[in-house]
């Protein structure tokens, strides 16, 4: 019961993760400690190593919220590809050397392979017992966000009439509107962005006529991109109409920062939730700056500062409970929300047979008919 409960309290509002295309190294960061201010009784100094797949300029704003508290802790931030990440923890701890203190991943079945093959540890936080079931594993993996999956949209294109807001309509403005559709569909291309993968993967598994939209698609010239933000950009300036399944909390900072052109709406015939997951290594070389780290996330102040700083959701109950941030998603109570449990169900996208099956399935779908 905890689990509905807390899907239908949670607030309203990263996942991009295995498999994106080969890129630069990894942007990393250094925050000094601020210092041991009057009013800081903690006690807790030492350097924390954060590997992470959200985008460092997010994140530093809820570090620097989380050194408020800490002042002592001085942290190195290193911004990474979700698979260059897992491989690099696989690699750094089967040489016996040491590894981040914390991992934060959009890449949830990487992240439950860590747990699954014994490169994570337990960390019993204060919240833990009253964190939903769906959202942690074993006591080692953590959801700490709850993102849906959205339509993104191109306000001007629809001055005259409402954009799609189900797979039906979709389908409708599609097959009804040829001309307005042909080639401003836009979506991930599931073989190079692994969050695209994931979702068509849960469409599959929730509703039987995806193919059948994903060949309305194909034959109205669908645009893939490996990214959020390329299609995102698209849309902005209209050469994209409608954007299928996009990570939430891109379309809504790209809301905000494109009034009037970009619009996003939650599929109401039902809305596929990912999460960011985080975890302690096994071979950390400050565990218990992690577990720290890893406390203070799950805890009401950090869970508000990931709402208020990154307009994500909330997990933690306490904070579900309040108020939506300024600039996040509206209330979904009144929606049909798919989380993706953390748990070794994760393990079955990772196989590489069905993963193959899905991608040739999508491509053949999408491939035009022959005139």
């Amino acid at each position: 019961m905890r689990q509905s409960a807390a899907m239908i309290r949670v607030l309203p509002f990263l996942f991009a993760l295995l498999l994106t295309p080969p890129a630069a190294r990894a942007e990393i960061s250094f925050l000094p400690a601020p210092g041991p201010g009057a009013g800081d009784e903690s006690g807790v100094s030492g350097e924390i190593v954060i590997y992470s797949s959200l985008d460092t300029r997010l994140a530093h704003p809820l570090l620097a919220a989380f050194q408020a508290r800490y002042p002592g802790i001085a942290i190195r931030y290193e911004d990474l590809l979700t698979g260059e990440m897992h491989e690099r923890i696989l690699r750094e701890t089967d040489n016996a050397g040491v590894t981040a203190d914390l991992v934060f991943s959009s890449a949830m079945d990487l992240q439950v392979k860590l747990v699954n093959d014994g490169y994570a540890q337990r960390v019993v936080t204060a919240a833990t017992g009253d964190w939903p079931g769906w959202a942690m594993w074993r006591e080692t993996a953590y959801a700490l966000t709850y993102e849906p999956a959205v339509f993104a949209w191109h306000v001007p294109s629809f001055a005259d009439h409402p954009p799609p807001a189900t797979r039906a309509d979709l389908l409708a403005w599609l097959e009804d509107a040829p001309a307005a559709a042909r080639g401003r569909i836009g979506t991930y291309d599931i073989a190079r962005s692994g969050v695209g993968y994931l979702f068509l993967a849960r469409d599959q598994d929730l509703f039987p006529g995806i193919w059948q939209v994903m060949a309305a698609m194909g034959q109205s010239g669908v645009q893939q991109y490996p990214t959020s933000q390329e299609l995102l950009a698209r849309i902005a300036t209209g050469e994209i109409a409608v954007g299928y399944n996009l990570l939430g909390s891109y379309v809504a900072e790209a809301v905000r920062q494109n009034p009037g052109q970009i619009g996003m709406t939650l599929p109401q015939d039902f809305t596929v939730v990912v999460s960011r997951v985080a975890l302690v290594p096994r071979a950390a070389a400050r565990p218990e700056l992690g577990a720290l780290l890893l406390d203070w996330l799950m805890s009401p102040e950090g869970q508000s500062e990931l709402s208020r700083h990154l307009r994500l959701p909330a997990v933690g109950l306490e904070v579900a409970a309040g108020e939506s941030p300024s600039g996040a998603l509206a209330d979904l109570s009144g929606l049909r929300l798919k989380p993706v449990p953390v748990g070794p169900g994760m393990l079955a996208y990772l196989d590489q047979a069905n993963r193959s099956r899905l991608i040739a399935r999508w491509q053949q779908a999408l491939r035009p008919a022959a005139p």
